[in-house]
């Protein structure tokens, strides 16, 4: 199973690579990227309520480049506290905010000290900045408290974890007994060969890190989150290079994926 990377791939290297592509993002959103990005790719391919985001700062949603629409999957409700993994510019997490409203918190974790700044920013311009949070660090080691979440949401994040068994316990930790994972990630239809594994430029294009449909359903259950399953797909690669290159070949795509901690 594909809950790590192989060990011949160089996880710094990796790391280093996925960064400086966020920080290009965070300075330059319109330059040329192997994914989409914006306010019109979220409405269009990701299901996205635009007058939501026309109500949003234009440069978070200028940035966002999710694969998913993890908010779709339930309610988040006033009072609440939810950690987004990998919250980047903040779209989701300015989002769940909203949803949590005055008396909740909303507490995004990412690597991109830029796409950081910009959520910040972003979260300030909205009204929102007495319950929004936004901390450096990693999917597999989340500067959280054990059971202080009742929501965890990320969306096309997990698959750039190089150790997805560490991230998938991160998220069983900090959540709440109860807690919900609302998930948009990368899944492929079959297994990409060793050396697809260890190209990093792949791992970059959420592709060699995405699990099968199967190991995400069993990571979940091994971590402890119950009733995981599939809710929603999203043709998120439509008109880049990943499909003309491998994502027709793999079928590549995003999913919604629900599960609870039990």
């Amino acid at each position: 199973m594909a809950t790590s990377c192989p060990a011949t791939l160089d996880v710094p290297r990796l790391r280093a690579a996925i960064e400086t592509m966020y920080e290009e993002v965070a300075a330059d959103p319109g330059g040329d990227f192997h994914f989409h990005r914006g306010l019109d790719y979220a409405v269009d391919f990701l299901r996205y309520d635009r007058a939501e985001l026309l109500s949003l700062p234009a440069a978070t949603t200028s940035r966002f480049a999710g694969v998913a629409n993890p908010l779709r999957i339930g309610p988040i409700a006033p009072g609440e506290t939810v950690v987004d993994i990998g919250s980047g510019a903040g779209q989701d997490l300015l989002l769940a905010a909203r949803r949590a409203g005055p008396t909740g918190r909303a507490i995004g974790v990412d690597m991109t000290a830029a796409m950081r700044a910009v959520a910040l920013r972003s979260a300030a311009e909205a009204g929102l900045a007495a319950i929004v949070e936004v901390r450096p660090g990693l999917a597999e080691h989340l500067p959280l408290a054990d059971a202080s979440a009742d929501v965890v949401i990320s969306n096309g994040v997990l698959n750039l974890a190089a150790d997805k068994e560490a991230a998938f316990g991160e998220i069983a930790r900090v959540l709440r007994p109860g807690g919900r994972l609302y998930l948009g990630d990368v899944v492929l239809a079959m297994e990409l060969h060793l050396h697809e594994r260890e190209d990093v430029a792949l791992w970059a294009g959420c592709v060699a890190g995405a699990l099968l449909e199967s190991e995400l359903l069993a990571l979940a259950a091994r971590a402890g989150l119950g009733e995981g399953r599939i809710v929603e797909r999203f043709d998120c690669y439509r008109g880049t290079p990943v499909e003309t290159t491998v994502s027709r070949k793999l079928d590549v795509h995003a999913v919604n994926f629900s599960a609870r901690k039990i």
